[in-house]
């Protein structure tokens, strides 16, 4: 018998003064039995940074060929591909030509830094994407906030995130390592 995902619901109060977007959700992620916190909160986290009413998580590890996160336009096209993790770079150039805008969120330290040395000189090329990545401990700090139930806050401003609930704060920075034209 197949484990189940694991769900967790969030109430997220969004602030992104960088976007000029304000809002509530109230979102539902699931997490894949192989997923660790750590990666389920960076999906949020992503989330968090591209919010809009159409943006949604994807089947993500259970579905090859998948985004984690996509928004998808009232014409049924890609307006954004998010990836969290170290995707290949071939599904990372086929995204490219599938949606209006590829996002990939990495992180892992070390792993991270690798996976950009050996991937970034073909992914550069692409005039659609935007890397980020995270520091390990940033990634290991909103691991630390994940709970079944979560009521979060978030502010985003000139690329700074403040995340955190009642009881913690986080800010955290992702580095741009490529942002092609937006």
């Amino acid at each position: 018998m197949a484990i189940k995902s694991t769900i967790f619901k969030v109430e997220l109060q969004l602030a992104d003064l960088d976007r000029g977007h304000f809002s509530d959700y109230g979102l539902t992620i699931a997490r894949h039995p192989s997923e660790t916190d750590e990666r389920m909160m960076i999906r949020l986290l992503a989330f968090t940074l591209y919010a809009s009413p159409t943006l949604v998580f994807g089947r993500g590890l259970s579905t090859e060929d998948e985004a984690d996160l996509q928004d998808i336009d009232a014409a049924g096209s890609v307006e954004r591909w998010i990836d969290v993790g170290l995707p290949a770079e071939k599904a990372i150039r086929r995204a490219c030509g599938r949606s209006r805008r590829v996002i990939v969120v990495s992180y892992g330290g070390r792993a991270a830094d690798i996976w950009w040395r050996q991937n970034s000189e073909k992914l550069v090329t692409q005039p659609n994407l935007h890397v980020l990545s995270l520091s390990p401990r940033e990634s290991q700090a909103l691991a630390g906030l994940a709970e079944r139930s979560m009521r979060l806050q978030c502010t985003v401003q000139d690329g700074l995130i403040w995340l955190g609930n009642q009881r913690q704060q986080l800010e955290l920075a992702p580095k741009i390592l490529f942002s092609s034209n937006p």
